[in-house]
């Protein structure tokens, strides 16, 4: 039987590290209240600020129990560090550890198995412009075609190729990835991703022909967020809000 510890790591490791765990652990609930997750399976991870360690929830935690004190601290090849009680899922890593290793960028993950994502990811053509909210994933998108369970490290060097320079990606017939600066920037772009499935879905389902958003619309949506968004990124703005609801949900996240 898995047992959870509650011992808290408050004042016991750096600030900066201790609120990266905060933020993460808010995710993971965030996630779980969003109806996203998948068990006890998929990863959200970020860097331990100042260092090439990161952080991961324990295997055999659902998203919910997720605490930051209960997160993870591993080297990219997945190595649990600071003598943690939990382990972790090594082949669910993968693909985190393989993006983390080549974009200085992510500081933080998110790989979830949406039916959406899946949906929209294993479709001829992919996502298509039908919404406002594709536009965000469209304008740095990429693929990567499934090769089955992530755990041939042959499969790392492929990945981080398809990924290039994007934030968003689809994995057919597996889910979806989005990746930020920051735990919010990776929320909200994965928030985009997931909405922008969920639309695409319901239009083909409602078989009617669509009206697609032309392409100069797409190639100017930076700068149109940028105005939105009053210099900031999605993440800093719209994340203390979802912080909020977080503690709202339950502060246990917190300890």
């Amino acid at each position: 039987m898995f047992e959870l510890e509650h011992s808290s790591l408050k004042g016991k490791v750096s600030e900066e590290e201790w609120q990266t765990r905060v933020d993460l652990a808010a995710c993971y609930r965030l996630v779980a209240d969003m109806r996203w997750g998948d068990l006890i399976y998929t990863h959200i991870s970020a860097k331990v600020p100042g260092t090439n360690h990161y952080l991961v929830n324990a295997f055999g935690l659902t998203f919910d129990e997720v605490r930051a004190s209960n997160l993870v601290k591993v080297d990219l090849d997945g190595n649990v560090l600071d003598g943690s009680p939990y382990s972790i899922n090594p082949a669910g890593f993968t693909i985190h550890s393989a993006i983390h290793e080549v974009r200085e960028d992510a500081k933080c993950v998110i790989h979830l198995h949406t039916k959406a994502t899946i949906a929209i990811a294993s479709v001829k053509g992919g996502l298509r412009p039908w919404s406002q909210y594709s536009l965000f994933s469209l304008s740095s998108l990429s693929y990567h075609g499934y090769e089955g369970l992530a755990v041939d490290k042959n499969e790392r060097k492929r990945l981080q190729d398809d990924l290039g320079s994007t934030n968003h990606m689809l994995l057919p017939n597996h889910g979806g990835l989005t990746l930020g600066p920051t735990v919010g920037d990776a929320f909200m772009r994965f928030y985009d991703l997931e909405r922008a499935c969920d639309i695409q879905l319901a239009l083909m389902q409602s078989g009617q022909d669509v009206i697609e958003i032309p392409d100069a619309i797409i190639r100017g949506i930076y700068e149109q967020a940028s105005i939105v968004h009053s210099g900031e990124t999605g993440g800093q703005k719209a994340w203390p809000a979802m912080l909020r609801k977080a503690y709202k949900l339950d502060p246990t996240f917190c300890e």
